[in-house]
């Protein structure tokens, strides 16, 4: 039986910067995860473990708000959520240093000269999101 997953977090870095193809999912992830970073230092700091949980608000509710409402996809966090959390932080880094455009970029093109089948991709997202009862896409009209 073939896997529908990926293999390693390097087949599936090219799918996650696809699926955060859009500038304003991008900023919205960035936004999030400074604001889950800065929870998560002030429950260190302050000792108040609700922080945590503020975190998690903080750093997930603008990327699944983008990805629900910008981008029009289903999150990779349902599916691949190790894998999802590290390539968040790897985005971030990039959007820090401002190279996150041209590593999209430098994605795409790499998918133009090389196209790869969907190996490791979910087969079917949009049925498995209606199996699973979550939309993976909102119509805003």
């Amino acid at each position: 039986m073939a896997s529908d997953r990926y293999e390693s977090f390097e087949a599936f870095w090219p799918y996650y910067v696809g699926e955060h193809s859009k500038k304003a999912t991008r900023w919205m992830h960035f936004v999030g995860t400074t604001a889950a970073f800065g929870c998560l230092a002030g429950a260190v700091l302050t000792r108040r473990p609700a922080l945590v949980a503020a975190a998690l608000v903080a750093g997930y509710g603008p990327a699944w708000a983008s990805h629900y409402f910008v981008e029009q996809n289903r999150p990779a966090t349902f599916t691949y959520p190790l894998w999802s959390l590290l390539a968040d932080f790897k985005m971030w880094g990039l959007m820090a240093r401002g190279e996150m455009d041209a590593e999209v970029e430098r994605v795409r093109a790499e998918s133009e000269r090389n196209p790869q089948p969907e190996q490791g991709r979910p087969a079917d997202d949009e049925q498995r999101a209606a199996e699973e009862g979550v939309p993976s896409r909102i119509a805003l009209n």
